[in-house]
């Protein structure tokens, strides 16, 4: 498939400290290596950080223990150390994403799946959920189809790091990308301009805008903001899902969510969780268990990661 041109040619390193400089400047090296050893430094940085990163490996533990409690302590170990490695290339990734060749980087992303559904202008909001390969996925789309996309962006608080990863994901054609702070007018203006959203709702961010809803049987505060969002722009839902594989990336863009949303935007979010579950069970580890998924817990509840 045809695709836009790059907004920009690759942008120089970022100001900042000598720890960022060097680090973005690791990036750059890594668009030019050959996949299979920046997926191999990947896998070591995997390992490291399984063994370093405590907190974090407890939390992947809690969180896989909660969703499949069927698992043996053996399996639960094996998948969060795996889990790790898929964290670690796909953060290694972005250097090939944001600094390779426009036609090394369409070479290692495949877009399939119901593609006519991103055809047209109709307001759509596209259920990204929070796989490692989320940013792949949405290069993919900005570098594959002939369309803008809106993306809402979180701002970092390291300048450089700021301004590197917002370049990086900004590369290909011409994206609206709208900051946190700007609120969803801006985002429902553009679903109404037929700018599909590319929204990551999946995570737990507290009770404001969000419901207890079951989430692999378990009572989670859930952002209700990919129904409420979808109502206000008269959008459908069409989810995108990314999988890591051995030559990149498969991004899968499925049919539209039928009957969705409705004007019950909690019973909206318990479907969206329920389709989730079935998306994460085709590729269980590459899902982002390193964050308190169940932080939030209903009335009194004591917290699931107290001992951590």
């Amino acid at each position: 498939m045809s695709s836009l041109p790059p907004t920009s040619e690759p942008q120089p390193l970022p100001r900042g400290g000598l720890v960022n400089r060097l680090g973005v400047a690791f990036m750059h090296l890594l668009a030019i290596l050959p996949l299979s050893w920046v997926r191999g430094l990947g896998w070591l940085l995997g390992q490291a950080l399984h063994a370093l990163a405590l907190k974090r490996r407890r939390i992947a533990h809690v969180n896989w223990r909660l969703c499949f409690p069927q698992d043996s302590a053996a399996e639960r170990k094996r998948a969060v150390r795996r889990h790790f490695v898929y964290f670690a290339q796909a953060w290694l990734d972005r250097g090939w994403l944001w600094q390779a060749p426009l036609a090394t980087v369409q070479k290692r992303l495949t877009l399939t799946g119901d593609l006519q559904a991103l055809q047209g202008n109709e307001p759509t909001v596209l259920f990204a959920p929070h796989f490692v390969g989320m940013d792949a996925g949405w290069t993919a789309l900005t570098a594959h189809l002939e369309r803008r996309f809106c993306g809402l962006y979180a701002e970092q608080a390291n300048v450089g790091l700021d301004s590197w990863m917002a370049e990086g994901r900004q590369r290909f054609g011409q994206p609206h990308v709208v900051a946190k702070r700007q609120g969803i007018k801006p985002l429902v203006a553009a679903m109404r301009q037929g700018l599909p959203l590319y929204l990551l709702p999946d995570m737990d961010h507290g009770m404001r805008d969000a419901a207890f809803v079951p989430f692999f049987g378990v009572q989670t505060a859930t952002l209700m903001s990919l129904s409420r969002l979808a109502r206000l722009g008269r959008a459908r839902v069409v989810p995108v899902v990314s999988r890591l594989t051995r030559e990149g990336y498969e991004v899968t863009v499925m049919s539209p969510w039928p009957d969705y949303p409705t004007d019950d935007a909690e019973a909206d979010t318990a479907e969206m969780n329920r389709y989730l579950e079935g998306y994460i069970c085709n590729a269980p580890e590459q899902y982002y268990w390193v964050h308190k998924r169940f932080k939030t817990r209903p009335g009194t509840e004591p917290s699931f990661y107290a001992d951590i």
